[in-house]
């Protein structure tokens, strides 16, 4: 298998500019940032924040902080969207009931621009998200993830789709947004398997099946340790990302095995697990059930199941 470079980096922007270009075609006399200078602004509010809190007392709670900093911007972009959704429902019902006035028109012309503004804002939104959250991976390790609705990448992030969208878009069979858009792989693995030997296992695993299905949609939890670095490798290689969250205030205890209920719903080509850490110089290597659960799961449910096992020695 090729093993993937834990040092390469895919947090380079576009040389080309739809946010300029879109941003250009608004005709607002004032001026909007550009592109560059929004993707900086992220990077550097994420950047004081870390300098800040490292080394201190808040050092504790610095995953909560830096999470709620991204999440802003995340929740700003959505409710501009939705504010922008509405400006297209009053478009489309305006021009439904068209009746050639110069005030109908006038209207007509005031909805689309805040449509069209709302987009723009929205995307800017999206741009300090990202460069914040890429910046949070760089200098903590940590990935954030939305935990509501879908993340719209605007470079090369993987978009991320909310499980319960995916499993109603497999099943009808029906284009959208919420379609994974070709195979899926699960992979469930032990929040303890988080060396840079789990690392190099996880990522040939996940380098195997890009190759096997080149338009693959990888499907986790997002819990913490090998799962977050299988959601680094998506990010990176641009693969769709869909998460089946485990939902403790629903499910209680039952929760990560619930989660499992929603991988296999996904008809996955094939569920990859890591039970516990490959990394010999760990003491803590009890089996960790969740993994094991998604591997049975797949067994009964005819689908294929590959166990990440250490390299031999």
């Amino acid at each position: 298998m090729t093993h993937f470079n834990t040092a390469s980096s895919a947090f380079s922007p576009k040389s080309d500019s739809a946010f300029d270009d879109l941003s250009a075609s608004l005709g607002d006399q004032r001026p909007h940032p550009t592109e560059d200078a929004l993707i900086q602004l992220g990077r550097a509010l994420m950047t004081e924040l870390v300098d800040v809190i490292s080394d201190t007392a808040l050092e504790d709670y610095q995953t909560i902080i830096g999470e709620a900093l991204i999440g802003a911007f995340h929740s700003a972009a959505g409710r501009i969207e939705r504010d922008a959704d509405r400006a297209r429902d009053t478009m489309r019902s305006l021009d439904r009931d068209f009746d050639g006035s110069e005030a109908a028109d006038t209207e007509l012309q005031d909805a689309t621009a805040k449509a069209r503004a709302g987009d723009a804002a929205t995307q800017a939104c999206e741009l300090i998200r990202d460069a914040a959250s890429e910046t949070w991976t760089v200098a903590t390790g940590e990935v954030w993830t939305a935990w509501r609705g879908s993340r719209r990448g605007t470079h090369l992030t993987a978009a991320q789709l909310e499980a319960k969208q995916a499993i109603r878009a497999i099943r009808n069979r029906k284009s959208g947004e919420a379609d994974p858009g070709g195979p899926v792989i699960a992979f469930r693995g032990a929040p303890t398997a988080d060396t840079s030997e789990d690392a190099g296992r996880i990522f040939d695993a996940l380098n195997w099946a890009k190759q096997e299905w080149p338009d693959m949609a990888l499907a986790t939890t997002g819990a913490k340790g090998s799962e977050k670095l299988a959601i680094k490798w998506a990010q990176q290689k641009g693969v769709k990302l869909i998460l089946a969250r485990a939902d403790f205030d629903k499910n209680g205890k039952a929760a990560p095995f619930r989660a499992n209920d929603e991988l296999i719903a996904l008809e996955p080509e094939v569920c990859l697990t890591l039970v516990h850490s490959v990394d010999r110089a760990r003491t803590d290597r009890r089996p960790f059930g969740p993994a094991l659960n998604l591997g049975q799961k797949a067994m009964e449910s005819g689908l294929r199941h590959v166990s990440i096992k250490a390299r031999a020695a």
